[in-house]
């Protein structure tokens, strides 16, 4: 009886450290994400405001249309590499997130 008491305490243990240990790693891949997205925000609202600056300057409708063309390129690339980077940060989260389990998994999984 003593010994599957301290079997189930151990058992515990094990899953609150698995636990806090997944927590840890959701909470410091989501300050990662947010900071990603702020960063991102900011750089995007800068280039937007100089493409303004840029346009009331134009001299001409085929200058304006050329720094617009520009500028929808310029942040279509930059979106599509940020989506990508925010992309891989959820990965990496999940991945984090999975690891304090894994131990779990396998002992649980059948052998073939």
């Amino acid at each position: 009886m003593i010994k599957n008491f301290d079997d189930v305490q151990k058992l515990s243990k094990d899953n609150m450290d698995a636990a806090m240990k997944s927590f840890g790693a959701v909470s410091k891949a989501t300050q990662a994400i947010a900071t990603e997205f702020a960063d991102y925000s900011k750089k995007s609202f800068e280039d937007s405001s100089k493409v303004m600056e840029k346009l009331l300057g134009a001299k001409s409708l085929d200058k304006a249309i050329e720094i617009q063309t520009d500028y929808a390129k310029t942040a279509y690339e930059s979106f599509v590499a940020e989506a990508t980077k925010i992309g891989e940060l959820y990965a990496d989260l999940a991945k984090e997130t999975y690891k304090p389990f894994e131990a779990y998994v396998v002992k649980a999984t059948p052998a073939k």
